[in-house]
């Protein structure tokens, strides 16, 4: 490795493979060399989901089969199909359904952005400052101590009945874990590395910058894997508890009604969705970790 003049400033790392991991320079200057293995990374995360939805699929049907349930209440896998396709077609029914769904997906969305963005600063600022860790550590895990179902109540006459409601209790699910993973992540970062960025006149911030964060994107990831089906069931919470809107609080008024094939068929496309997006930051995951060379490093 070359080594760059002591007297640069922080732009002397750029083009700099540190232990291995390349800065953002060295990854743009590897170019279109660096090896894809095809299209595999890409199909794979699919291939999993497919599996995932063909086992489920599976296990429901023998479930229904095996334990003798009324039809009157338990529903197969054809009953739901049925009902989502044939019948939002006829007018029939599956309409409340596919527009719960909507809803439902962008509280969510509010909820896992506002979450883990929540989290990766918590995160770094535990990493930088054993003072911060010391004070805001122990909110966190009392945070996380309380059960959300009896903090809806008090959340909700604080933030109000809206989309601001929704995206704190969403947020709180997707919060801790990810805090937890970020946090190991960072501190995972090479020491070795961090005393050479120093040694070349970097601070702090260019420590953070090229070292820890593209060291940390692993956990990154599977932050945001673990965030995604968590953001889903934060949404359906604060619509059950709170807002009275989407999937959450259609599936309360169904089981009053018993509407029994809207509740089977909310429940399987909520499961669908949330694998979809599961593997679909695993398909994120695979293009930006072989684009800094990490995919390895998992």
């Amino acid at each position: 490795m070359t080594i760059p003049d002591a007297t640069v400033g922080e732009g002397a790392l750029d083009g700099v493979a540190i232990d291995g991991v390349p800065t953002p320079g060295a990854a743009r200057a590897a170019g279109p060399g660096i090896s894809w293995s095809g299209g595999w990374r890409f199909v794979r995360p699919l291939l999993n989901a497919l599996m995932t939805l063909v086992v489920i699929i599976g296990l429901w049907w023998a479930a229904v089969a095996m334990l003798g349930i009324s039809p009157l209440i338990a529903k197969t896998p054809a009953d739901v199909w049925s009902y989502l396709i044939h019948g939002a077609h006829t007018g029939t029914g599956g309409q409340s359904v596919w527009g719960g769904l909507g809803r439902t997906l962008l509280d969510a969305s509010y909820g896992f952005v506002a979450g883990l963005v929540a989290a990766v600063v918590v995160a770094v600022s535990f990493v930088l400052s054993r003072i911060v860790a010391g004070m805001l550590l122990p909110l966190a895990v009392l945070l996380r101590a309380v059960p959300l179902v009896a903090m809806a109540p008090v959340l909700t006459l604080v933030f109000g009945r809206g989309m601001v409601s929704t995206t704190v209790i969403a947020g709180i699910v997707v919060f801790f874990p990810a805090l937890v993973t970020m946090t190991y992540g960072l501190r995972s970062a090479s020491r070795q590395s961090a005393d050479l960025v120093r040694a070349y006149g970097g601070g702090t911030p260019t420590v953070l910058r090229k070292v820890m964060l593209p060291s940390a994107l692993p956990a990154l990831f599977a932050s945001a894997r673990i965030a995604a089906p968590g953001a889903v069931v934060g949404a359906m919470l604060a619509e059950w508890l709170a807002t009275g809107v989407g999937m959450g609080y259609g599936m309360l008024l169904d089981a009053n009604t018993f509407n029994y094939v809207d509740i089977w068929a909310s429940a399987a496309l909520l499961t669908a969705v949330s694998v979809l997006l599961y593997n679909l930051i695993a398909i994120a995951e695979s293009a930006v970790l072989a684009r800094f060379s990490l995919r390895d490093a998992r």
